[in-house]
């Protein structure tokens, strides 16, 4: 039995997700006939503060319904160099939306006004018209770190100033607002767009939603249905999603707990550093260049003794905390990582 810790996407249906999903009303989505589907975005709508929802099969597809909606082809997109839209999305803003992306280099993986400043471009014939600016709120390869209220405030309001549209990737937005202890809708309110996922920590087995305006979410709407995911009877999926909303998110501060005492356990380390100012969600970015091992091949030799890790070569690794993740397992996880520290070092 391993221990996972590779991502919070590895979590599992909850007892009463699955016997929700097993009793869902259901009717066919693309006509807009789905009770629980209709009910979810609807929960999901008020949460954010806005006025629409859309339920979309993942948050890939809900980021890139979000550009398309808000973009035409040959538009110009901002995006923080390390953010998932650009690194993990397989290009689909270029190869789909017909997006040029403009790159910021945040510091781990949060901008600010200023270095948006620094690349905005005058209107000139030469350069493609830039037309939205995305967040990543937590940012993954950030360390899962946080954009604070204010300063998503200020970045929205200096956006909407040059006519930039904002949308947010908040595929964990819920693990900021409970580290912050604020309102979801608070970390957004400002934003055009927000697309959260429900099958991360909030254990749903699939499925992400968008919001914004009812204009945007009908021009998403149409977008999904030409990606291929106009989904029928989704209200299994969207049952397990309300359960989500309704009771996984207070519990996320465990996932936080457990995610710095693996941080301030593993600092001590011989071998390892960790810039634990980072880790203020449910994520732990180690660095093993100081040991004889690559990234791949201590996940593999972490495998071996029964702990699973994600792997960012050439010489880090990633610790996902999660809802299967007990402090127990956690103890395990640091004790199985020291180990296998000592042996590279030998």
């Amino acid at each position: 039995m391993f221990i996972n810790l590779r991502s919070d996407t590895q979590t599992l249906p909850t007892e009463e997700m699955l016997e929700e999903m097993r009793y869902a009303p259901l009717g066919d989505d693309v006509f807009g006939e789905d009770p629980t589907v209709n009910k979810l975005e609807k929960i999901a709508a008020e949460k954010m503060g806005k006025e629409a929802a859309l339920l979309v099969a993942s948050g890939t597809m809900g980021n890139l319904c979000a550009l398309m909606s808000h973009t035409h082809p040959g538009d110009e997109v901002i995006l923080e160099a390390d953010s998932h839209t650009y690194y993990y999305e397989v290009g689909g803003f270029s190869a789909l939306a017909g997006l040029s992306p403009r790159l910021i280099q945040g510091e781990h993986g949060i901008i600010t006004v200023n270095m948006i400043k620094k690349v905005m471009r005058n209107r000139d014939i030469h350069f493609p018209p830039t037309t939205l600016l995305c967040i990543e709120n937590t940012h993954n390869r950030g360390g899962g770190t946080i954009y604070p209220v204010s300063l998503m405030d200020e970045i929205a309001h200096f956006a909407h100033e040059q006519g930039l549209k904002v949308h947010v990737d908040g595929a964990r937005i819920f693990n900021a607002a409970v580290a912050l202890g604020v309102e979801v809708k608070e970390l957004v309110k400002n934003a055009d767009s927000v697309m959260f996922c429900l099958s991360k920590g909030l254990s749903a087995p699939i499925g992400s939603v968008l919001i914004g305006s009812r204009t945007f979410v009908e021009r998403a709407r149409k977008v999904r249905k030409m990606l291929g995911g106009g989904m029928r009877q989704a209200g299994v999926l969207a049952s397990a999603g309300i359960v989500a909303l309704e009771k996984m998110v207070d519990r996320l501060t465990e996932d936080h707990v457990n995610a710095r005492y693996i941080a301030e356990e593993l600092v001590k380390v011989n071998g390892l550093q960790i810039n634990l100012n980072t880790v203020q969600t449910n994520m732990v970015y180690c660095d093993i260049s100081q040991t004889k091992v690559s990234a791949i091949k201590l996940a593999a030799l972490l495998k071996e003794k029964g702990l699973l890790v994600s792997p960012v070569p050439p010489f880090k690794i990633r610790l996902v905390t999660n809802r299967h993740i007990s402090r127990e397992d956690a103890g395990k996880a640091v004790e199985i990582i020291k180990k296998a520290i000592e042996e590279s070092l030998l």
